[in-house]
């Protein structure tokens, strides 16, 4: 089910739901420490050892004359801060004190059980921002393109009631501008409409069955396929009839405003992966398989946030150099960012699932934590900063899931 799926199916009312709610709501206690296995020997142990030790020797950068533009930024509050709620004029801070990965800001509990029992807790970064003004320009924006690509006809209510706009202003907090928030706000629409009109909603014309086809020809318009003369313009009948693809191919147009060609390819890699795991999600359908977890966790792996969470330095007006993309160690830290974030919002069944969810949701995220603090010790002042609007879009993301109509009992969702 996909994002915009979930938003508009009837509001949970039973106790589990109220769990879920204070998980994502509450950010009152720590998480457990203790988790499996250490990244290095030579690591701290305590996160907030481990930032304090590291970051606030490297991530402050260059001081003096003539140094200012290569400082980073941290999009993390500190301790006893809150996320500013109206207004444009919060710019980002420079770091001081370690205020960024891992510190006690960035962990959430349920607190109290209905059984007078202590919850699961969550791990994760608050939220940066909250500027509710601008996620309304960038929402009525992306709610009116939607109407002109063909998307969701008939259903912009459900569009609107999303607050995709919203989503784009909390995850990308390096920029105030509309127009760059609405360029990532089309790409993530795209993405969630071709769950929903492919895979998810019938009412759309989703068929597991045919969806490996669809999935191939709209690809075509992520990455634009050269046929013989004679053959372009049916495939371009194709395209233009399939309103998922002329969805894409709008939102690249937009997008490539602000991001260069590699940046541009990046997305395209995270797609043809997104669209191979929702091809596996029809296999299981079709042949009405239950998956075990391991499997479902590499699925989850390939059917992540990576896409959306790969703009964000296009978004924000930089580029994070290839080498260091490609690196393997820098894209072992990029997927486990993208798993813990749709593993965060899983729906679950019992409370043994939550516990189970929440658990692996924060190994993760402490791995995560460790490594990106290595990295950012080893790599360009580009890729700190990668990490800093990485860590900042999971505080965004986060917001989004436990203020959405969905999880709050809105009459509209």
């Amino acid at each position: 089910m996909s994002v915009l799926s979930r938003v508009t199916v009837p509001t949970a009312t039973h106790d589990l739901a109220g769990v879920v709610i204070a998980l994502f709501s509450n950010p009152a206690r720590a998480a457990p420490r203790d988790r499996p296995g250490s990244v290095g020997d030579q690591l701290p142990g305590d996160d907030n050892q481990l930032v304090a030790s590291v970051l606030s020797r490297l991530v402050s950068g260059p001081t003096g004359l003539g140094t200012s533009a290569a400082r980073i930024p941290s999009w993390c509050t500190a301790v006893g801060e809150t996320a500013a709620a109206t207004g444009r004029s919060a710019k980002p801070r420079l770091l001081d004190d370690p205020t960024g990965l891992g510190v006690v800001t960035g962990r959430v509990s349920t607190g109290p059980s209905a059984g007078g029992e202590s919850g699961p807790e969550l791990y994760r970064p608050p939220a940066v921002r909250d500027d509710v003004a601008l996620g309304e320009e960038v929402n009525d924006r992306l709610v009116a393109w939607a109407g002109q690509v063909g998307i969701y006809a008939g259903q912009l209510d459900r569009v609107r009631a999303a607050k995709f706009g919203r989503l784009m202003m909390l995850t990308h907090p390096a920029t105030d501008d509309p127009d760059r928030l609405l360029a990532a706000a089309k790409c993530v629409l795209a993405e969630r409409a071709t769950d929903d009109h492919f895979l998810d909603e019938e009412s759309m014309g989703a068929d597991a069955k045919v969806i490996g086809s669809r999935l191939a020809i709209t690809y075509a318009a992520v990455d634009p396929v050269d046929l013989p003369v004679s053959y372009a313009p049916q495939l371009d009948q194709a395209l233009s009839g399939e309103p998922v693809a002329v969805a894409y191919r709008s939102a690249f147009d937009h997008l490539a405003r602000y991001a260069s060609a590699t940046q541009l390819a990046r997305l395209r890699h995270e797609l043809s992966v997104m669209f191979m795991a929702y091809n596996q999600e029809a296999d299981w359908r079709t042949a009405g398989r239950i998956p075990p977890v391991w499997e479902y966790l590499t699925h989850r792996h390939e059917n992540s946030f990576l896409p959306p969470m790969v703009l964000v330095d296009s978004i924000a007006g930089y580029e994070l150099p290839p080498f260091e993309f490609a690196d393997r160690r820098v894209r072992r830290v990029f997927a486990l960012a993208g798993s813990a974030s749709v593993i965060l919002r899983e729906k679950c069944s019992s409370q043994e699932a939550i516990e189970r969810s929440v658990e692996i949701h924060n190994e993760l995220m402490h791995t995560f934590v460790e490594e990106a603090t290595v990295l950012s010790h080893l790599g360009s002042l580009a890729l700190r900063r990668f990490r800093a609007d990485i860590w900042a879009w999971l505080g965004g993301n986060r917001e989004w899931h436990s203020t959405t109509e969905r999880y709050h009992g809105s009459s509209n969702a």
